[in-house]
């Protein structure tokens, strides 16, 4: 997911898509834990997508605090 597509969202959507990767990064360990993940490259990619989201959901909040 590009910061850009995440910029465009609102308040609401990205918190939907934050709940929705922390869900989709719980099940990928689960099955990295019981050795049924094919593409282990997966947890990492949904881990930097966490991560823009935060970045994107802090900087709306100190944009509309100033």
């Amino acid at each position: 997911m590009k910061a850009n597509e995440l910029r465009d969202m609102s308040a609401a959507e990205l918190t939907k898509k934050l709940a929705e990767l922390k869900e989709e990064l719980f099940n990928l360990r689960f099955q990295h834990a019981i050795n049924q993940l094919e593409n282990p490259g997966r947890i990492e990619t949904v881990k930097k997508d966490i991560a823009r989201v935060k970045t994107v959901m802090r900087s709306n909040e100190l944009k509309d605090a100033q």
